[in-house]
């Protein structure tokens, strides 16, 4: 049975290693241990933040899912809450599974908790397959996002 929590640092090895599996994560991630000065500090800096919510699936002992989500405070939309949802993966053996469905569906009841108005993502416009995913979740690509690399 598929179980949600916030991630503990002990998780961060997993949680790693599912960003750095797949072709775009491979490019830029390195789930070598002992991991990277780097993702300790953003496990500690997302861990403190209360607007962050950094969780994981869980099947019995076994970390199967990862995504996290932002709380965002904005004045449009007469000032409401928005949650985003970002780095959704699930561990390559079980994937096709339902666990991801479960996930955006966990993700989406944990920002209806928080009073937010509004979910929103990105997802890279290469995934066509996340693209069906989210669009059977309900989700509409209304807007074109840019992003720089600094």
């Amino acid at each position: 049975m598929i179980t949600f929590r916030k991630a503990l640092a002990s998780d961060l090895p997993a949680l790693v290693a599912m960003l750095a599996d797949d072709p775009l994560g491979a490019a830029r991630e390195d789930a070598s241990l002992p991991l990277a000065q780097g993702y300790v500090d953003a496990f500690n800096a997302i861990d403190a933040d209360p607007n962050q919510l950094l969780a994981v699936a869980v099947d019995g002992a076994d970390v199967v899912g990862t995504l996290q989500v932002s709380f965002l405070a904005g004045l449009s939309r007469k000032g409401a809450w928005r949650g985003q949802i970002e780095a959704v993966r699930v561990a390559g053996q079980r994937r096709s599974e339902g666990i991801g469905r479960l996930m955006i569906e966990w993700a989406i009841d944990q920002c209806r908790a928080r009073g937010c108005g509004l979910v929103q993502l990105t997802t890279d416009r290469t995934r066509a397959d996340a693209h069906r995913f989210y669009e059977s979740l309900g989700f509409n690509g209304t807007h074109l996002g840019y992003k720089k690399t600094l």
